[in-house]
């Protein structure tokens, strides 16, 4: 089992193909393998790094945690493991939801490490002018979690997103019945990045420094308005760069993993001659 040994933490990760780095950075549930389909279509390409996040499934504690800087060691985690894989090169990073996030973080506090980084549809609400509204209901939906459980606040967290088509298969992350990690793995989200990771403030100044390597993603399907779609499009606006969109709604990459590597792939080779090979 491949791990990465870090201070509080060891990391587990998988990698398939050949080629530079393409590290993937999952969102909520921290779990890697939603990324398994994306990366079949990539290995031919790209030696593609998935790894559960810090805290998730197979990614262990193994001491103190400094959850007051949890968002900053989730993106020195990713720094770590770039570093672990491809020591001499930067990597491509795609990240989702708030592994999105987690990339943008990343990409604020070791640019070096990033090649390119696809944000897709991070929910960085403090981007946002009504943020005081969106931070009330993230605490809404803690507190449903606190009162009554995880399903009801599953529910009113996939209401609040408008996740449409693909509320049934959010919700079956939170069910414990879709999986052996998915109890810790929804207490951990709801105890330590619910109300955090959204409400981070990130440094403009760093990001807009770094445009030229940032890919803004959203969802073709996903319903315009929502607040994750609402961030690429503030950050677009504030870099003067344009929001790619790439099939299918928030987590588009694991049923349309064809369509998406093909848009990943253009993207890409738009952005940079170094993916000419893609």
């Amino acid at each position: 089992m491949p791990t990465l040994n870090l201070p509080g933490a060891d990391l587990y990760y998988e990698t398939v193909g050949s080629g530079p780095l393409l590290l993937c950075i999952s969102g909520a549930n921290g779990n890697y393998e939603i990324w398994k389909p994306l990366a079949i279509q990539l290995k031919k390409f790209f030696t593609v790094a998935m790894y559960d996040r810090r805290g998730f499934s197979r990614s262990y504690l193994t001491g103190a945690q400094d959850y007051s800087r949890r968002i900053e060691t989730d993106a020195d985690d990713a720094q770590s493991l770039i570093k672990h894989l491809s020591p001499e090169e930067p990597a491509t990073v795609v990240g989702n939801s708030s592994g999105a996030i987690v990339g943008l973080v990343l990409l604020q506090r070791h640019p070096e490490a990033v090649r390119m980084l696809v944000a897709h549809e991070p929910p960085a609400y403090s981007l946002l002018s009504d943020f005081e509204r969106r931070k009330k209901e993230q605490q809404e939906v803690y507190d449903i979690y606190r009162a009554s459980g995880v399903f009801p606040a599953a529910e009113r967290f996939a209401d609040l997103i408008e996740a449409g088509d693909e509320k049934p298969g959010l919700l079956s992350n939170f069910d414990p019945r879709s999986g052996p990690y998915i109890s810790s793995n929804t207490q951990y989200w709801f105890e330590r990045e619910l109300l955090f990771y959204p409400l981070y403030e990130h440094d403009l100044r760093k990001l807009k420094e770094q445009k030229g390597k940032l890919i803004l993603a959203n969802g073709k399907a996903s319903k315009p308005g929502v607040g994750h779609l609402l961030t690429g499009e503030a950050l677009g606006d504030a870099f003067g760069i344009g929001v790619r969109m790439f099939t299918g709604g928030h987590v588009g990459f694991a049923p349309f993993a064809r369509e998406w590597a093909q848009e990943l792939r253009g993207y890409l080779k738009k952005e940079n001659t170094f993916y000419s090979f893609c």
